[in-house]
């Protein structure tokens, strides 16, 4: 014991503060192991099918209706890789999302995370659900293991060595999605979820703007292209009578 402490005062400052941060470094890694994420098993075939993509490290497009599930798989499958999978070659999740239609957040109060932050809600339910805490995504934040960018400022960026969801793609002109896919850099996962039908656009050719998108990453081999229809609905029975009625009634919101 002695010898141990004599040992230590020989160390020059430098080298005590490596011994800290290395310490603190293997303490934050025990901890991200730690997190204790839930256990959920696919429900619907085409779940199943995701599941299985994702673990032959496909990039995916997850496109359909309301309520199947597509952005809590991807933030469940990813969360899962990077938490559990002790050789995961990804460091974070990014999350990529457009905010507001209009493309134009300066009308909008605060800096651009507090601008952003109600963009985020659906991922702290989601984390709250996964963890079973409310401040799931905060700690993933905090540790780096989360990020949320807005394609308003996704523009010069290279995106490493991560896993990247974008959500709601619905709401992606042609060319945000054109800017993000091309911001994707060397070691990374892409998901896209989305639904045309729930789109916010009002013209016709910003519409076309996603299929064309579709069209082109349907013709990648690097991507499954997952359509998820009514059978796959998950929310609730309520959802599932609604969504199936309005799709027969031709009714368009």
């Amino acid at each position: 014991m002695e010898e141990d402490i004599q040992e230590t005062k020989r160390l020059t400052r430098r080298e005590k503060r490596l011994l800290r941060q290395q310490g603190k470094s293997k303490e934050n890694y025990q901890e991200k192991l730690n997190f204790n994420l839930k256990h959920f098993d696919p429900l619907t075939q085409n779940q199943r099918h995701t599941f299985q993509s994702f673990d032959q490290d496909k990039n995916l497009m997850l496109h359909g209706i309301a309520g199947t599930g597509k952005s809590f798989m991807a933030m469940y499958l990813s969360l899962r890789q990077i938490l559990n999978d002790p050789d995961c070659p990804y460091k974070k999740i990014v999350i990529v999302r457009t905010v507001v239609p209009t493309r134009d957040m300066g009308f909008l109060p605060g800096n651009s995370k507090e601008k952003t932050k109600v963009y985020e809600a659906p991922y702290y339910a989601i984390c709250s659900e996964l963890f079973g805490r409310g401040d799931a995504y905060d700690y993933l934040k905090n540790k780096n293991l989360v990020e949320f960018i807005s394609t308003s400022f996704i523009r010069g960026i290279t995106l490493n060595n991560c896993i990247v969801i974008v959500d709601e793609m619905q709401n992606a002109t042609l060319h945000e999605l054109d800017s993000v896919i091309t911001r994707i850099g060397h070691n990374c996962k892409v998901i896209f979820c989305g639904d045309f039908r729930q789109s916010d656009f009002t013209r016709e050719h910003e519409k076309s703007g996603l299929t064309d998108f579709m069209r082109v990453v349907k013709s990648m081999r690097s991507f499954d292209l997952i359509e998820f229809n009514a059978a796959d609905i998950v929310r609730s029975a309520l959802v599932k009578e609604y969504i199936i009625l309005k799709d027969k009634m031709r009714i368009i919101v």
